[in-house]
């Protein structure tokens, strides 16, 4: 027997910009991104239908922007977005067909423009056509925007569960124009700033602080706080990717997924008529209450904790919770193994031990877990 270790050191430069009108005004900040892009520049532009009717003006201002930065746009599409669109793989397809319509090559670059569930799919198809695109994404959404915007994933969901087929891909470049912003209407806006909430509770005390101390502004969607609540999310949430030691999740822990394992299993179990932002609330609310259940924190500072999410204007409690299998067990609680499968290895959660503070536990105890829902139950 002959055998043969390697090691391959990767290195990845993953570029974020926060700006404003970066078809317009903020061009220079766009310029900015592709000095050192080798290669013909070419670009396809895909943009999420709704952002069209929104912002009238995009597809002509994004065509001439990239021109006028150098770039030859080889095709520009208007596509479908909202969750629907991670339900199969139909907008994946229809992405790799305009690629290779398109004739472009590795060293292309995709521009995607759309909301979370846009970008996912979208940003799948660049990971995959040609074994990896290089892919800018310009999120639109509050919630964009705080998290998955600036993250190195991609997905689409399968088997009835969410994000079951994706890779690990790191984007050429992330473009937060906060521009995009103001279309949104005020609940999707707010709603948005949850994974804010959530990053503050298991990294940062004083960001936590401070949501508490702005929430009747952000409530409000006074444009410079909630600004100021994205960019500080979103810096929380790459320098944890880039320097947290496990970018491509090859352990089991998973912070930032902080109330995540109960909202992804509530958006499958009510076929989506649960979006993300409302599901991480009450997900996040879940496992707060639990932290409080097994000793982990006091009472009081989980009620302080919920008082934050009900001051975005975020439910707690959805009928979901309650559905039962023909044994009286809640389905909900499935989401713990499914979650388990989808790190791989033995079961990895992350609770609170305090306000930016979060520990791994590696068993879960599902009667105090059923009481916490019961708690969120009686609230609702």
């Amino acid at each position: 027997m002959s055998r043969y270790d390697f090691q391959i050191p990767l290195s990845f430069k993953h570029r974020i910009v926060f700006s404003r009108d970066v078809f317009g005004d903020g061009l220079s900040d766009l310029a900015g991104l592709f000095t050192d892009a080798a290669g013909e520049k070419r670009g396809l532009i895909l943009i999420e239908e709704s952002v069209t009717r929104a912002w009238p003006g995009l597809e002509s201002g994004a065509r001439e922007g990239l021109r006028s930065i150098g770039f030859e746009i080889a095709g520009l599409a208007v596509l479908p977005g909202g969750e629907r669109v991670k339900a199969d793989d139909a907008l994946v397809r229809e992405v790799w067909r305009l690629i290779d319509a398109a004739h472009l090559d590795r060293h292309s670059h995709v521009f995607a423009i759309g909301g979370g569930a846009f970008l996912d799919a979208a940003g799948f198809a660049a990971a995959t056509a040609h074994r990896g695109m290089r892919l800018v994404r310009v999120p639109t959404t509050s919630l964009a925007q705080c998290d998955s915007g600036v993250g190195v994933k991609c997905a689409i969901n399968a088997f009835g569960k969410k994000n079951w087929i994706g890779s690990f891909a790191v984007p050429y470049a992330v473009i937060n124009d906060f521009a995009f912003l103001h279309s949104l209407d005020p609940v999707t806006c707010r709603a948005g700033l949850i994974e804010a909430v959530k990053v503050a509770l298991v990294k940062d005390r004083e960001f936590f602080e401070w949501i508490e101390a702005h929430l009747a502004g952000l409530a409000a969607v006074d444009a410079p706080l909630v600004e100021s609540c994205i960019e500080r999310s979103a810096m929380l949430h790459a320098r944890h990717i880039a320097e947290g030691g496990d970018a491509f999740e090859s352990g089991s822990s998973r912070p930032l997924d902080f109330g995540h394992w109960a909202a992804h299993k509530l958006e499958s179990m009510t076929g989506g008529e649960l979006s993300h932002a409302p599901a991480v609330a009450i997900g996040l609310a879940l496992d707060v209450l639990y932290s409080a259940e097994v000793g982990l924190i006091v009472p009081p500072l989980a009620e302080r904790i919920l008082a934050v999410v009900s001051g975005l204007g975020l439910a707690t409690f959805h009928p979901a919770l309650n559905l039962r299998d023909a044994g009286g067990r809640r389905i909900v609680l499935d989401g713990l193994e499914e979650f388990r499968e989808h790190l791989g290895g033995r079961l990895n959660m992350m609770m609170l031990d305090g306000i930016g503070r979060g520990v791994d536990v590696y068993e879960l105890d599902t009667e105090a877990m059923g009481r916490g829902i019961d708690k969120l139950c009686a609230m609702g």
